[in-house]
């Protein structure tokens, strides 16, 4: 790893003494001199797209060889693949957005007997990370989409589904424990029906699965997304039914995938945080560590909505970090986030 490397070069310039600030300026070079590595659950979608512009961004700032990386499906397998890469190329630090964080248990424990840091995002239970970092509460997020979305928009009445792009998606499946616990204690008079439809990351899927359930039970009209294809999907079926003006579609997702449904209506509102600071965050974190800085209860990051995070440690004694960068978009306000 390229540490070695760093140190021979600070010794050097330490015998340097005083000659022309030598320490100071080859010190500042070697903050930087690090690889770290971004290991996302897929390319080729919009929402790690604008991640990678995040990352690109960090790099850009910083100097540091940032780069994202990640297969071209939502396979844990294949993900902990892509982790054993980097660590094979000498990465420095790894930052993960799990498929599926059991499974990449191992070998995140792997890096980091290896001295690697290890920093994962949507994945708050995990065990093996130095830090996860969350643009908010899941809890309250998951609340958020019942309590002042989903809820009044049914008048507290009615069947809804939801989806997930992953039964083992920590964060989505937070989201939607939380938002259906809301509803049964607040609103009584509504139904949660074939609760977390499985999508993979994949708005086809969201798709035919939309189509059946309204095939089968057409008393349906409410639908929450998690995943960011899951309500494209879902409403690119109820726009083919002709029901845009009877049902509420809401979930997680960016305008970019969802804009045109939000224009017709097929989509009432999404809700996301900005997948471009999330990643930029991560690696600010990896590299506040590789420097030997503290991470404290109340830090700020150089990413908007990760000022103040707070600090607290899961049931696994892992810690993790929330900021409050979530956004809510209809039609009204759509074209201030088109990426």
């Amino acid at each position: 790893m390229k540490k070695k490397l760093m140190s021979l070069m600070l010794a050097a310039a330490m015998v340097a003494g005083t000659i022309g600030g030598a320490v100071s300026t080859v010190a500042a070079e070697e903050d930087n001199d690090y690889t770290i590595v971004t290991i996302v659950k897929l390319t080729g979608v919009a929402w790690f797209d604008r991640m990678e512009e995040g990352v690109q961004k960090f790099a850009e700032d910083t100097g540091v060889d940032a780069y994202q990386i990640g297969d071209t499906t939502a396979d844990p397998a294949a993900q902990v693949q892509k982790i054993r890469e980097a660590m094979d190329a000498g990465a420095d630090a790894i930052c993960v957005v799990p498929n599926s964080t059991e499974s990449l248990e191992q070998v995140l424990q792997e890096a980091r007997d290896k001295g690697i840091v290890v920093i994962t995002h949507e994945a708050s239970d995990v065990q093996n990370a130095d830090y996860d970092i969350e643009a908010f509460d899941n809890a309250a997020y998951g609340r958020h989409f019942m309590e002042e979305q989903l809820g009044p928009m049914m008048d507290g009445k009615g069947k809804y589904t939801t989806y997930v792009g992953s039964l083992t998606a920590t964060s989505h499946n937070e989201w939607v424990d939380a938002s259906v616990a809301y509803q049964e204690e607040n609103y009584p008079d509504m139904e949660v029906v074939s609760n977390k439809n499985e999508t993979t990351e994949d708005s086809e899927n969201a798709y035919n699965i939309t189509k059946q359930l309204l095939q089968s039970d057409p008393d349906i009209v409410g639908f929450q997304g998690s995943a960011m294809t899951d309500i494209p999907g879902a409403a690119r079926a109820i726009e083919e039914m002709g029901l845009q003006d009877s049902t509420y579609c809401i979930g997680t997702s960016l305008v970019s995938v969802a804009g045109q449904y939000l224009e017709t209506g097929a989509i009432d509102k999404i809700s996301f945080w900005d997948p471009a600071l999330a990643g930029y965050a991560m690696n600010e974190i990896a590299l506040k560590l590789l420097k030997g800085e503290e991470i404290t209860d109340g830090m700020d990051l150089e990413a908007e909505g990760y000022q103040g995070l707070l600090l607290k440690e899961n049931d696994k004694g892992a810690k993790v970090l929330y900021g409050q960068a979530w956004i809510d978009v209809d039609k009204d306000n759509m074209d201030e986030y088109d990426f």
